[in-house]
């Protein structure tokens, strides 16, 4: 069995160590990172969020004038709580060829492996790539534009093309409290939610029936589901609040926002009703966060260079979302290519194959040696 180099072992066992779940700060890593990397003289810029408790690290080794290789991954990790563990989430554990830890997979090994031309290690991507958005606007205030991009989510070191569009959505329905028993009193705001939900779910059936397909996918249509609802204080009474959150994943040629205005244009019919009862009520909605999605080509430059140094003939599209979409969008030809399984990430006891880390490191040892504009 290949295992990877001793020097990336030890540096990612020593980045999962950091807890950096996203509710968090990622403070402590990113200094560490940008500290560990000043020793070899890279140029290091970060970008805060708003309170100052989160940064994005962007690092330069060589001449950061040139237009070079972007490797780039996220530093947040997922809760673990309410999870049954084995073993210590936050320290690395080996067992049967494989490295048990929260981030392990997603992405942690891949980042300690990485010794690249630029590093960006972005915040906030498990909660919708909010990080990410801060590093790009910074590059290109800059005049930063890197020549291609790498992001290294796991995918078990599969060249990937494409990922949809993950755009997340707040709804709250505010009606008027009364007692149950003078239900024409009030107005309910869960009743009308659980409406606006129905309606959601019949607009992701038509997508299911009638939307092109692309089978590159594994669930080749774009989606939408309702991942969480909170509302009312007691059975016998009607309630006056409801929020409730959905998501929508989108193929990338698909468009979210004509899918968003359908939504709204019910609920403001639905709002209607609820103010020719209450002038006061009526339903908020809220559009959080929009991840556009990846679409590249099996032919462009970037993703026939990541075949060849991965030593995969073949790509594939995933369903999840990434940075990738954003790096595109700014004009950087974007791959994504990491080590360990999907499947794995999120979910108690997460791991990455050691096999896979050892697959990945060879694919960095061949770009340090062939670069990628020479390769493309």
């Amino acid at each position: 069995m290949n295992v990877p180099s001793a020097a990336s072992r030890a540096m990612i066992e020593r980045l999962i160590s950091f807890n950096t779940v996203s509710r968090d700060s990622n403070l402590g890593l990113i200094e560490w990172v940008r500290d560990y990397l000043q020793g070899f003289g890279a140029k290091t810029r970060l970008t805060h969020d708003a309170a100052g408790k989160k940064a994005n690290l962007f690092a330069t080794l060589g001449d950061s004038h040139k237009p070079g290789l972007i490797l780039s991954g996220h530093t947040d990790v997922v809760p673990v709580d309410g999870q049954n563990w084995q073993t210590d989430p936050f320290v690395a554990t080996e067992r049967d060829g494989k490295l048990f830890a929260r981030g392990s997979a997603d992405m942690k090994g891949f980042i300690g492996i990485i010794l690249p031309l630029h590093y960006a290690l972005s915040y906030d991507e498990e909660v919708g790539c909010l990080g990410v958005r801060g590093l790009i606007r910074d590059l290109q205030e800059n005049g930063i534009r890197p020549a291609g991009c790498v992001v290294g989510e796991p995918t078990s070191m599969q060249p990937i093309i494409a990922h949809k569009g993950t755009h997340r959505f707040r709804c709250a329905v505010h009606g008027r409290e009364a007692h149950s028993s003078y239900v024409t009193h009030g107005v309910n705001a869960i009743e009308y939610a659980a409406r606006l939900v129905v309606f959601i779910r019949q607009l992701a059936d038509r997508l299911a029936q009638i939307e092109q397909r692309d089978y590159g996918f594994t669930v080749p249509y774009s989606t939408l589901s309702t991942g969480l609802i909170q509302g009312g204080i007691a059975a016998n009474v009607v309630p006056k609040d409801c929020v409730f959150q959905f998501d929508m994943r989108t193929l990338p040629q698909a468009s979210p926002d004509a899918l968003y205005q359908e939504i709204r244009r019910y609920a403001e019919a639905l709002a209607a009703e609820m103010r020719a009862i209450d002038a006061d009520s009526g339903i908020d909605l809220q559009w959080v966060s929009q991840t556009v999605g990846l679409a590249a080509s099996e032919t462009d430059a970037i993703v026939q260079w990541a075949m060849r140094l991965s030593n995969n003939a073949g790509v594939g599209k995933v369903s999840y979302g990434t940075e990738a979409g954003l790096f595109q969008k700014m004009g950087v030809p974007t791959v994504i290519c990491g080590p360990g399984d999907i499947a794995e990430a999120h979910r108690p006891n997460e791991f990455v194959a050691l096999d896979q880390l050892a697959q990945c490191e060879s694919f960095m040892e061949r770009i340090l040696e062939t670069g990628y504009a020479k390769a493309a």
